[in-house]
């Protein structure tokens, strides 16, 4: 359709012309087709009674030639005589000569079958005429006499048969042809009606913009700049007229706004507006950073010093780093960024100390490419996924529970997995937390009260893009997949957030 309407008007024109003169010309030579096959089935119903008229002549004539020679005994007799016979032996070839459960086609056996006996006694009268046999070939010629008026009598019986089946066969194609007749009537009126319609359509296709253009005129020479632009689409010559005369509407008006407008309140106020939009969105991350929970804390000390009083101090010892760690992290990057190797180093401190609390319950790997350790990414978006996973995903199953992290390049950004083997999420949970419509954290269970909602909340801020974390599941106990696509800020993609 785009390319019809890209097209000229002139070849629109021609082409219409030559495609109704196509459709004329194949109903033509359908018509045409149609009636001269019926035509030849006329022809084939009569064309069996004219064959054995044909077969009844050519057996009178051995006949009359055999008597002739028998009379005269002359050469041109004689040769009269074979060629004859030599006519009847090809008509009998195109008679039946099988047996069957058709009438008509076994009165056709019968007379073939007697045809060729009623030639073999012929043969025999004119070999005893010229053996001078007078005796024989009398014998013989009556006999061959007797069989040409039976045979002729068979003919006539084959003949009137047929000719009742083909007086029937013949009334059916009249009727057909009748029929044929209307439905060709039929056929030429629905072409003629197409093609009123095609040239109708075309028409309104070429006049139509035409009509709004020169409406459209009348009302901007009348002095109205507020007239609805007029809508067109293709690239002919009306359509490169009409597009010129929406860009000098357009123009018209762009040259009084800006007549009217004050340029430096227009930039002062931009500016006003940027520095809010700016102010408001450091003050959500801000807000949305620093939740953390002070429970998550005093509960790990708790731990800690449970660990101390169990066993020696070199493993309180790395426990108690690993909890320094883990908070002198929240407290230091709260407000910055860091690398994703400093994130996965809180992941790593954040699963020793999970691993001290519940014995070592949490198997976790990571597969992550080294050219994406230095690459900077908002603090505090990896251990919040991977504490949820421990939390809501791996804790308490009857099975040996496992996360498995990854980071790689994909099409110009940064994929980060982080896939359990836990008890899966619904496609309704999955659903409610995309959308942001889950309950606060429960700080009770020992969290850091950095939940997935919050985590996605700051990456959309930060790369100022919605499609940055994506949550699979295929079911209860199939595990849980979270994946994180971040634009790489060296290329460019990320650079909104400085």
């Amino acid at each position: 359709m785009k390319k019809w309407e890209s097209l000229s008007i002139r070849f629109k024109l021609t082409s219409a012309f030559l495609f109704t003169l196509l459709i004329l010309f194949f109903i033509n030579l359908f018509l045409y087709l149609n009636v001269n096959s019926m035509l030849e089935q006329v022809n084939e119903v009569y064309q069996s009674n004219s064959s054995l008229n044909s077969l009844s002549e050519t057996l009178e004539t051995v006949q009359n030639s055999m008597t002739e020679y028998l009379s005269v005994k002359s050469t041109d007799t004689l040769d009269a005589y074979y060629q004859s016979c030599q006519e009847l032996n090809q008509q009998l070839q195109s008679l039946n000569g099988n047996i069957c459960g058709n009438e008509m086609l076994m009165m056709e056996r019968n007379i073939r079958n007697m045809t060729e006996e009623y030639l073999s006694v012929t043969d025999e009268a004119m070999q005893a005429k010229r053996g001078r046999n007078i005796e024989r070939y009398g014998q013989k010629y009556e006999e061959a006499s007797r069989k040409f008026e039976y045979i002729n009598e068979w003919i006539y019986s084959l003949n009137n048969l047929r000719f009742e089946a083909n007086t029937d066969s013949y009334l059916t194609l009249v009727g057909a042809l009748h029929i044929f007749k209307n439905f060709s009537l039929v056929i030429l009126i629905l072409a003629g009606l197409a093609n009123v319609l095609l040239i109708y359509m075309l028409a309104k296709n070429i006049t139509g913009p035409l009509t709004m253009l020169a409406g459209t005129a009348n009302q901007v020479a009348g002095g109205r700049l507020d007239v609805d632009l007029v809508q067109v689409q293709g690239r002919d010559e009306v359509a490169v007229v009409t597009r010129a005369f929406n860009q000098m509407i357009e123009s018209i008006r762009l040259n009084l706004e800006l007549t009217k407008e004050n340029m430096e309140k227009e930039a002062a106020m931009k500016e006003k507006q940027l520095m809010m939009e700016s102010h408001l969105k450091d003050a959500q991350l801000k807000y949305l950073q620093a939740q953390i929970n002070p429970h998550f804390l005093f509960n790990t000390l708790n731990a800690g010093a449970q660990l101390a009083m169990m066993e020696g101090a070199e493993k309180t010892c790395l426990f108690v780093e690993n909890m320094a760690d883990f908070f002198r992290y929240n407290v230091k990057k709260i407000n910055q960024e860091a690398t994703l190797q400093e994130e996965l180093e809180l992941v790593d401190s954040y699963l020793y100390i999970m691993n001290v609390r519940f014995s070592g319950e949490i198997h976790f790997s990571s597969r992550v490419d080294p050219e994406l350790l230095r690459v900077k990414v908002p603090s505090m978006i990896l251990q919040p996924i991977v504490e949820n996973a421990v939390s809501y995903g791996i804790r308490g199953i009857d099975w040996e529970g496992w996360i498995l992290l990854t980071a790689e390049w994909e099409e110009g950004r940064i994929r980060i997995s982080i896939r359990d083997n836990g008890v899966g999420m619904s496609k309704e949970k999955i659903r409610e937390v995309m959308e942001g419509k889950t309950p606060r954290t429960d700080l009770s269970r020992n969290s850091t009260g950095i939940g997935l909602g919050n985590v996605i909340s700051r990456l959309r801020l930060y790369y100022n893009t919605e499609r940055v974390l994506e949550i699979r599941s295929e079911g209860e106990n199939r595990g849980t997949e979270v994946i994180l696509y971040l634009p790489d800020s060296e290329m460019g993609e990320g650079e909104e957030h400085v």
